[in-house]
């Protein structure tokens, strides 16, 4: 890599890479009874330190807002000792745009502030010296007003956007995709500037996925083309402008699945018949490809691509832990959270 820094950061990537939890963890922790147990089983994890600054009584919420304040400060921790980079800028964005997630959606949803206040952490928009920029929209008395107070930043054009497409479809999710859209557009300038193909087989799988759903998810709400053209980045040679365009013009969302026969994701084609399953099905099959790029990246010592492999490893780690939390709150069975999560096919 010829960066003493990105040297450093790529052996700190390793090391981290050896404290991921495993199958047998998350089985454990997904047998627990209620949270006071997962609480208890969690102690004996390396969460350990991470943990005891969850409020009580304990919630499914509390938990994960608790975890993902320790992964910002991980990923911010992990930024820092590879110097500027606006591919890791970029992912560190998602933190931002989940807490702006969840307080569109809460506002549309007509939530009080302190419901809201139990979805979102503002640790990484304090690392970051941001947190008025998230207050602002928290504390907006409905949507109108947190869009108003959002249209000086750099969020501001896909908010409104996000506004008036919510406006014509009434689909809540529209939210998630506009949002979304802000991240993979910064991760695809970021990408289209790098010549390390290590970096380039990373990164490219999240923006295609990005892309693809856009557009299959819009065929399922019923969406004119130009919205869809909208929503989508800048594509990549593994999902390009031809193959996203025929999609578009496809009659049905199958008839736009099957147009991905045509590419390097032809293998991920569900076979259902339900528009809905398929949807969904076709998400999860773009993220296991998404967390077995990320596990490659592991294969090539001091390699920028496994400061990149850490920090998605890492963000799936949190969103498994979030789903375990939930299951166990619900009192839904082991075995179904435990299908749900995204591991490693080899565990």
């Amino acid at each position: 890599m010829g960066n003493v820094k990105n040297v450093y950061a790529s052996v700190k990537s390793y090391s981290q890479r050896g404290k991921l939890l495993g199958k047998e963890d998350y089985q454990t922790l997904a047998e627990s009874r209620n949270l006071d147990e997962l609480i208890t089983r969690l102690r004996n994890t390396k969460y350990e330190s991470v943990i005891t600054d969850t409020p009580k009584p304990y919630t499914a919420h509390g938990i994960e807002s608790v975890i993902r304040g320790h992964l910002a400060s991980l990923h911010y921790g992990i930024a820092r000792t590879a110097g500027k980079s606006p591919i890791l800028d970029a992912y560190y964005m998602r933190f931002i745009v989940t807490n702006l997630k969840a307080i569109l959606k809460g506002k549309v949803l007509g939530k009080a502030q302190e419901d809201i206040e139990s979805y979102i952490n503002l640790r990484a928009e304090e690392l970051l010296k941001q947190r008025d920029i998230v207050i602002k929209a928290l504390v907006a008395k409905d949507l109108e007003e947190a869009v108003a107070s959002l249209s000086s930043t750099k969020f501001g054009e896909d908010v409104s956007r996000a506004a008036a497409a919510y406006a014509e479809v009434g689909n809540i999710q529209v939210f998630d995709t506009y949002f979304d859209k802000i991240v993979y557009q910064h991760l695809g300038r970021a990408l289209r500037k790098s010549r390390d193909w290590n970096v380039i087989k990373i990164v490219s799988p999240d923006i295609d996925s990005y892309n693809l759903l856009s557009v299959i998810r819009g065929k399922f709400w019923g969406l004119d083309e130009s919205i869809m053209e909208d929503l989508v980045v800048t594509p990549t040679s593994s999902a390009p402008k031809d193959l996203l365009s025929k999609m578009m013009v496809a009659g049905t969302v199958r008839d736009a699945l099957n147009e991905v026969s045509n590419s390097r994701y032809k293998h991920l084609i569900p076979q259902v018949e339900n528009e809905m399953d398929a949807v969904a099905e076709f998400e999860r099959a773009l993220e296991r490809e998404i967390y077995a790029a990320s596990i490659k990246s592991f294969t090539k010592m001091f390699s920028f691509a496994t400061i990149i492999g850490i920090t998605k490893l890492t963000g799936y780690e949190i969103r498994n832990l979030a789903a375990i939390s939930f299951a166990v709150e619900q009192n839904i069975d082991p075995k179904i959270v435990m299908s749900k999560l995204i591991l490693s096919t080899k565990e």
